[in-house]
């Protein structure tokens, strides 16, 4: 990666910024392990000696901070000036405030969809004796809240840049990656199938709204 990277800004070598970014991307990828490996993560299949161990002491959480930090600064330098540039044209793009808007509702107004849709099914589930399909079916629809954000915003994402049939491929993923099985109970099924539709309805319907707004066709 560091070979590639000094390929990429050869033509650029005579400038201080892109081997600032170099260089910043370096002590990013050295402050990251020092601040986050933990002592039990697997060896890479090399190793270095240096002042400071792999963990989580003191010392060592310091000094990941700080390179961060200066990584951070240095970013901050080479690309300060196009960064503000694009920022305040973003600011002030009608486009993307109502992309953005129709994001926002996409995926936490679609949350909203899903949870009252699927509200009876849970209430169901609450009601069933203790016991394991119980269990099984709590087990399966706890983790359900992080994929539902990020399954409306992939599919408001590829449904707004008009590609629909990208956007099926995210609905295939998840089935093949989650979809309930015997064990689960015909609930938890339920729960899926009401859920799912209730987040391509919302992804579905912002995306169209969005995209009719800035005069591109719906779909």
């Amino acid at each position: 990666m560091a070979v590639y990277g000094v390929y990429s800004i050869a033509p650029y070598a005579h400038q201080a910024k892109p081997w600032s970014a170099i260089v910043a991307a370096v002590l990013l990828a050295c402050g990251s392990v020092l601040l986050y490996r933990s002592a039990a993560t697997p060896s890479p299949g090399f190793s270095f000696t240096l002042p400071l161990t792999m963990g989580s002491s003191p010392a060592t959480r310091r000094t990941g901070a700080a390179l961060l930090s200066v990584a951070v600064l240095l970013s901050l330098w080479a690309a300060g000036g196009t960064t503000i540039v694009l920022g305040r044209d973003l600011l002030h793009s009608d486009r993307v405030a109502i992309f953005l808007s129709a994001l926002f509702l996409a995926v936490f107004g679609g949350g909203s969809l899903a949870k009252a849709a699927t509200a009876p099914v849970c209430a169901e589930v609450e009601s069933m004796p203790d016991g394991p399909e119980k269990t099984r079916a709590l087990d399966f629809m706890s983790g359900s809240k992080n994929i539902g954000l990020l399954e409306r915003g992939l599919l408001f994402a590829f449904i707004a840049a008009g590609q629909p049939e990208a956007a099926a491929l995210v609905l295939a993923a998840k089935s093949l990656a989650r979809v309930p099985t015997n064990d689960h109970g015909k609930h938890a099924s339920e729960y899926f199938l009401i859920g799912t539709l209730a987040s391509v309805i919302a992804s579905l319907a912002m995306g169209m709204a969005a995209r009719s707004a800035v005069g591109l066709p719906v779909l």
